[in-house]
């Protein structure tokens, strides 16, 4: 089965790491391209290791009134860029928003993939998560589902590598004399993840986020999320890791794993790990997540959400290792 797929925002990182990951798939065929400053060149010449056979397909100015024929749409745009235009895709073409604009927006399923899998099956609109919240909920869910914590005054302090900031232009803040051995904290008390984190926290926790606390930086490395959140809970850490590896039994991209999780672990994977330390005598749980966030943090999901919208197997063309070293 060949299913016919075009890439929206081809030239930024999330969008050339769909790119990698459409090229590799059994089921995919990417027939249409589409960016701004890259429309009129071709695949090769914006990605030189293309396979051969997508090298002079060429990339196009996005314009929702001239799509080809499509079964499948993914849309890498900045938060903001797709809402009107993406409402003018004609109805019969499946879309994954990686972008912002469609988390929690009716008649978008929120696809947090390893956790809701069965309410995104049978969709046609999806809005993928946000790279953070792709570290931070996936490490929560087991212990808020099974109440193992509360759902207020959580604090999460997650780290990112520069990609997680896009590409960016000449005037970029993300260079390397900027960005090496520096460490920033950035979107402080008003991040943009926060909102669907906050109702993501409450669906799975039934209970108010109020007091949610989100500090991420930005350091010095490529790639690679790593979330520390800090819970009020009685749970021992043995508890916890069985809730986790209970919750995500025959969950092909998971790992729960007994030592703190690294981001290398996860480097151009659609792989998360999850683990935990927990002090029952303090009230204290700490929950770790670690996603690649160009991977499962937006193009690894989107196609693993891509996958369960078309009835393929869920791991179809996510199956490669991490990159190691």
């Amino acid at each position: 089965m060949s299913i016919r797929v075009g890439i929206v925002g081809i030239s930024g990182f999330g969008g050339g790491e769909a790119l990698r990951l459409v090229a590799g798939h059994p089921s995919f065929e990417l027939v249409y391209a589409a960016g701004e400053g890259s429309a009129g060149s071709r695949l090769a010449d914006r990605f030189p290791g293309v396979p051969a056979r997508l090298a002079g397909l060429v990339i196009e100015k996005w314009n929702p009134a001239t799509l080809p024929k499509l079964d499948l749409l993914f849309a890498s745009l900045p938060t903001g860029a797709s809402a009107e235009a993406l409402a003018r895709v004609p109805s019969d073409v499946k879309i994954v928003d990686v972008g912002g604009d469609h988390r929690y927006a009716e008649g978008w399923a929120y696809g947090l993939a390893d956790v809701w899998p069965d309410q995104i099956m049978g969709r046609t609109r999806i809005a993928n998560p946000g790279c953070f919240p792709a570290a931070v909920l996936t490490a929560l869910a087991p212990l808020l589902a099974n109440r193992l914590v509360e759902p207020g005054n959580i604090i999460i302090d997650a780290k990112t590598g520069i990609s997680g900031a896009g590409r960016g232009g000449a005037d970029s803040r993300f260079g390397y004399a900027e960005s090496n051995e520096n460490l920033v904290p950035y979107g402080l008390l008003k991040h943009v993840h926060m909102p669907e984190m906050t109702r993501t926290i409450e669906r799975l926790g039934g209970g108010s986020a109020a007091g949610l606390v989100f500090t991420p930086h930005l350091v010095p490395m490529t790639r690679g999320v790593l979330a520390t959140i800090y819970c009020r809970g009685r749970a021992t850490t043995g508890e916890c890791l069985e809730a986790a590896r209970r919750f995500y039994a025959g969950r092909a991209h998971l790992r729960v794993t007994d030592a703190p999780p690294q981001t290398k672990w996860a480097t151009g994977s659609n792989l998360a790990f999850v683990s935990y330390a927990a002090d029952p005598e303090r009230d204290l749980v700490i929950a770790m997540g670690v996603v690649d966030n160009l991977g499962k943090g937006a193009a690894g999901q989107a196609v693993q959400n891509a996958n369960l919208i078309c009835g393929l197997p869920e791991t179809a063309g996510l199956d490669s290792a991490p990159v190691w070293p």
